[in-house]
This record gives C-alpha cells, structure tokens and sequence, in this order.
C-alpha cells in the first residue's frame, strides 16, 4: 500500500486526478455533458490548446520560455484563413517559411547566448505586425479540408477525444521513448554530459524550437477549423495557457524534465476550466482567474507531494 501511494506515483498521477476532479464537477453541474455531443462541445478547442502546450513544453525541455507563441499562432492562423485557403501552394510555402524562422530563432538564442524571455517577447511583436500586414481586419475562411478534419464525427467516440489521445502517444513515442527523445531531453537536464558526448547543443536547439515551431503552426490550422475565420489577436492568450499547461501537466522550467501526455492533460483542464465557470453562471472575466487558480492549487499540491518525498 506504501509503494502504491509513493511520492513519483502522486506526482505522475495528480494531472489526470485534477482533470478527473474537474469533470466530475462539470457532469455535476450539467448532466447533459455526460454524452457524445457534449463531450465534442466541451472538448473542440482543447485541440488547438494542446497543440499549442506541446509546443511550449518542447521550449521548456531545453530550459527555455516562449513568450511569442500565442502571437506566432495568430499569425499562423491567419495565414491559414488567407494564403493557405487561395493559394495554397504559397500558404504551404509561409508556413514552412514560419518553421524555419523558428529553427533560427533557436539558433541566436544559443549562438548569442541570449535570454529566451527577451527574444521571444520581441518576437511577438514582430509576429503581430506580420500577421496584421497578412490579414489586417478578421476574416478569412478555413480550407475546406482543415474544416472537414476539425468536425468529423466518428461513430462512437467524438473526434476531440481521438486526436487529444493521438497527439498525446505520438509526441510521447518520440520524446520519451526513442533514442533521439533521450538526447533532446538531455540537452535540458545536463547540457554538459550531452555536448561531451559528442552531441552539438545546437543542433538541439534549433531541433526543440523546430518542433516548437511545426506544433505551433499545427494549432493555428487546428484553430481555423474550429472558427472558420481568423484575425491577428486570435491566440494571443495561448502563449500563457501554454505554460500553465505544461507546468499543469508535470513539466518544470529546468532540468529538461516534461510530460507530452501530461502536458495534454494540462490542456484540457485549462480548456474546462472556462466551462465549468460558465455553468456556475459567473462573469466570463473570472475564467482566466479560476484557470491561475486551478495552476496554483496543483502546484501546491505537487508542492505538498515533493515535501513528502524529501522526508521519507
């Protein structure tokens, strides 16, 4: 019994068990959720924030912050709505040109030695104006196959749950289990060890803020799918809903150490949290407030846990 309720089993288990809590409050409060159409309503947009939360935690596995992602999205997403739906080819072209900018930004960050929070926070700058210069009143439309993707209705299982999962595995496969997974992730915990090993840190970092940049890229389509329509501050609050996602979900801001499948997780409550305010029938200015607040709670508790394991 001892060995069940260990300290690492808390902590790994304290993601799914504030979910948990928060959907047995939300089924509570609307019974109606408990069914298929429900679930594809409460769940839709945890889709691009999950997307969006991965690509924080590949960030954070190299010990760095990205204060640029939300602003990146939207331009993404505008993209998305505009080029990528008139003239794909230049839509594919600029989203692949969006990736590679991302890969180099990595690159100054390492080469330079320079502050994360800094260059990304100028960052999202830079991407606002782009996005603006891109599609500069809303509008837009969403390719008719990012659409189709976005509401497809399996039979037994709505679609959000599916690709929540499928994000999840895929990106815990290759980070987690894979031998590449193991030096990316070194290159957080010990950069040293890794470079003496013959492994260039650069390449890493280029590689991490890559991922970063394709997952980013991933939400802003994912986002259009969901809303038909784009404009240049569509996402702009993801870039906290990241973070809080991956801290959420078991990640910390050093020593490489993250969760992809608890970094969905994290998601997801983040995603509820506004849910479950809306059926208390309170303002909808509280939600980003009950969203900290859900963050703080599970990091005190995790707190709590790691207490626990330093007296035993």
């Amino acid at each position: 019994m001892t060995r069940l309720l260990s300290p690492n089993l808390l902590r790994t288990l304290l993601p799914g068990l504030s979910l948990a809590a928060l959907l047995l409050a939300i089924f509570y409060l609307q019974p109606r959720t408990m069914s298929y159409f429900g679930l594809n309503l409460l769940l839709n947009l945890a889709v691009p924030i999950a997307l969006a939360t991965i690509a924080q935690m590949f960030i954070l596995c190299v010990n760095d912050l990205d204060l640029s992602l939300g602003a990146f999205i939207s331009l993404t997403a505008c993209i998305t709505a505009t080029w990528l739906n008139t003239t794909p080819l230049l839509g594919v072209l600029a989203l692949l040109a969006c990736i590679a900018a991302y890969g180099a930004l990595g690159a100054l960050i390492h080469l330079r030695n320079l502050p994360s929070i800094v260059v990304t926070l100028g960052m999202s700058f830079v991407w606002t104006g782009i996005a603006v210069l891109v599609l500069p009143t809303p509008g837009g439309a969403a390719p008719g196959w990012i659409r189709t993707l976005m509401t497809l209705k399996p039979a037994l299982v709505p679609f959000p749950i599916i690709a929540l999962v499928v994000i999840g595995l895929v990106v815990h496969v290759g980070l987690m289990r894979s031998a590449a997974g193991v030096v990316l992730r070194g290159a957080g915990g010990n950069a040293k060890s890794v470079a003496r090993a013959g492994w260039s840190l650069l390449r890493v970092k280029v590689t991490m803020f890559s991922l970063a940049g394709l997952f980013g890229v991933l939400s802003g389509m994912a986002l259009v799918g969901l809303t038909t329509s784009a404009d240049a501050n569509i996402a702009l609050r993801y870039t906290l809903l990241s973070i809080a996602g991956g801290i959420l979900g078991g990640g910390e801001f050093v020593g490489g150490r993250v969760s992809p499948i608890g970094a969905v997780i994290g998601a997801i409550t983040l995603a509820l949290a506004g849910s479950f305010l809306s059926f208390l029938r309170l303002n909808p200015d509280w939600q980003i407030g009950a969203q900290g607040a859900i963050l703080i709670l599970v990091l005190a508790l995790r707190l709590l846990i790691s207490a626990r394991e330093v007296r035993r």
